[in-house]
């Protein structure tokens, strides 16, 4: 009986500390929690209870990060059930499932397991997962991991068993109000290669590009320093997840499928208490599945983002005219493949056109064989519109539309599209018209050039006769002819060719040397500088000033030179004597 009695009474404790709130990992049945009650977790990183999201008073039991200041739900059981009210209750059934319960003792709720057990219990684990096992073996019954709502945090699985058809994917809210399932999920899709998808409605709406060991390729900004824990596994047997985890478990981040269709990847920022993003998909226009049809390439730095591949046109143009690319790209002409199976015709063999920095389109098949033979295991079946290759995966290759082609300013894959000859013959005589252009422009540029340097020449050879010409002429209209014209040999002898030991004097036109002429005369020789700004006329007028004011008293004006550039005064030369010698003799 005493014995009796401690059990009781630390039952009644328990349900009493359990009703306070206090932090419980572990309930065990028949034990509930009740709404406003909650457990949290060992560590308490998380916490189970009842909460109405932002801008509703409806009741839904759910899972947050209870140690950040940002309410932040991770897990929703009965999202398309709500509660009106607070009289919700989580706890074990008679067949041994978590249920929630509204005030009327009805289901909204329910892990729904076939071979649940009676003697049972859940726990909430500090990765923020919520376990229904048995007591005795502690076996995992049913647990949320498997189960997700629309966050994707550390450790957990977006998986797909080929062997089970079983898929673990990630749905959407309706809105911030409403946790019920939204037009959006999340998961790995079938296929040789690994790949994410974002689906809307259960069409494609994203997709990440295939798995090669590092990275999704089709993800050309990958930032390694959030995504160092980041692996995707093939068991071998069917089964193919993705999954993430960090070496520091004080790191909070997650991605979250939000209402939008958006995959967003968060941190927790400490200093400035708030989620900080780091990952987006889709980004832009470009990313999203399809945007330019089959054939279609989408560049988000051109106007328009799309356009076709070289060897293909709009399959309705009128479409394309409008902004809607959806109907895709045709070819111009058929493969010689095509044609010989189809009407006996032969001709050259197709090649291939490489695109470079390409996300790789959608339904891969990998190829086996070094990289070499990619190439020819295209070449060789008809059926294979493009390959490409990737040091992670091998050799890839493609059949039917190439759908979901992107180009990308960096990273990026190297695809070859298959054409026909005639589209590389095209290509070929571009080549050749493109170098005769150049060609002839090259010649007329030189021919041009040539034209203008030779007319200059003769305008300043003309230029140069016709200042001579004015010169004689103005010089016989003042009867100047008293005046010796001296030849620019003669001046240059006479002044040992301009030597600095002759010059007497420097100006602002030009200098002055002393010389002697072939007849023993002493002269002084003015000579203009080519650079000087005096001309022609100031020329002239010196010449024809001092020859028509012969004095006894001033220097006299012998003659003068003139070739080519060079303008030339010829002086007597009178030594260095003072004013009134001069004057008054």
């Amino acid at each position: 009986m005493e014995l009796l009695s401690k059990i009781n009474f630390l039952s009644v404790f328990c349900c009493l500390c359990l009703n306070l709130g206090v932090a419980r990992d572990t309930i065990i049945s028949p034990q509930s929690i009740r709404d406003p009650d909650y457990i949290i977790s060992n560590g308490s990183a998380f916490k189970l209870g009842f909460f109405s999201p932002v801008n509703s008073t409806n009741r839904y039991l759910g899972i947050w990060y209870n140690r950040i200041s940002v309410f932040t739900v991770v897990w929703v059981a009965n999202r398309e059930k709500p509660l009106k009210d607070s009289s919700g209750v989580l706890t074990i059934s008679e067949d041994g499932n978590l249920v929630v319960l509204d005030g009327q003792k009805e289901i909204l709720w329910s892990s729904n397991v076939t071979n649940c057990v009676a003697n049972s219990n859940f726990h909430l684990s500090d990765s923020g997962n919520l376990v229904l096992r048995e007591n005795t073996r502690g076996k995992i019954i049913w647990e949320s991991f498997q189960h997700p709502s629309n966050t994707f945090l550390p450790k957990m699985k977006l998986s797909i068993s080929l062997r089970t058809n079983q898929t673990v994917q990630y749905t959407s809210w309706k809105s911030p109000s409403d946790p019920s399932i939204g037009s959006f999920s999340l998961g790995m899709a079938p296929g040789s290669i690994p790949e994410a998808f974002i689906w809307k409605d259960g069409r494609p709406y994203w997709r990440s590009g295939p798995w090669n060991g590092q990275i999704f390729i089709g993800e050309p900004d990958w930032n390694p320093e959030y995504h160092n824990g980041f692996s995707v596994v093939d068991d071998k047997e069917g089964t193919v997840y993705s999954t993430f985890d960090y070496a520091n478990e004080l790191l909070l981040s997650k991605f979250v499928l939000n209402s939008q269709g958006n995959l967003v990847q968060t941190y927790w920022d400490d200093s400035k208490e708030d989620w900080k993003v780091v990952g987006l998909a889709p980004k832009d226009e470009c990313d999203v599945y399809g945007t330019c049809g089959a054939f279609g390439s989408c560049d988000s730095q051109r106007k328009p983002i799309c356009s076709c591949i070289r060897g293909f046109e709009p399959k309705i143009i009128e479409e394309w005219n409008r902004g809607n690319w959806t109907s895709g790209c045709i070819r111009r002409a058929a493969l010689q493949c095509q044609r010989v199976n189809n009407s006996g015709e032969e001709g050259k063999a197709d090649g291939f056109l490489k695109l470079k920095m390409y996300k790789v389109p959608d339904f891969m098949e990998r190829l086996y064989g070094a990289k070499e033979s990619c190439r020819k295991q295209c070449l060789e079946n008809c059926a294979c519109v493009a390959y490409a290759h990737d040091a992670g995966i091998g050799c890839m290759s493609w059949s039917g539309n190439l759908i979901d082609l992107r180009k990308f300013s960096i990273h990026g894959s190297d695809i070859y599209i298959r054409l026909a000859y005639s589209e590389f013959n095209k290509e070929r005589y571009l080549k050749v018209i493109i170098r005769i252009t150049l060609i002839i422009g090259v010649i007329a540029i030189a021919s041009t050039a040539c034209y203008l340097w030779r007319w200059t020449a003769k305008k300043r050879a003309r230029k140069i006769k016709s200042r001579k010409s004015l010169l004689l002429d103005y010089l016989n209209d003042v009867k100047l002819n008293e005046l010796t014209v001296f030849s620019l040999k003669e001046v240059a002898t006479a002044t040992n060719n301009f030597h600095v030991s002759n010059m007497l004097g420097r100006g602002g036109f030009g200098s002055v040397y002393k010389g002697k002429l072939h007849d023993g005369q002493e002269i002084a020789v003015k000579r203009l500088s080519t650079s000087s700004r005096q001309g022609l006329e100031e020329f002239m007028n010196e010449v024809v000033v001092i020859s028509k004011l012969q004095h006894q008293n001033l220097v006299r004006l012998l003659g003068y030179c003139t070739e080519g550039e060079e303008k030339v005064l010829i002086y007597e030369y009178m030594p260095n004597k003072s004013l009134d010698a001069i004057v008054f003799g």
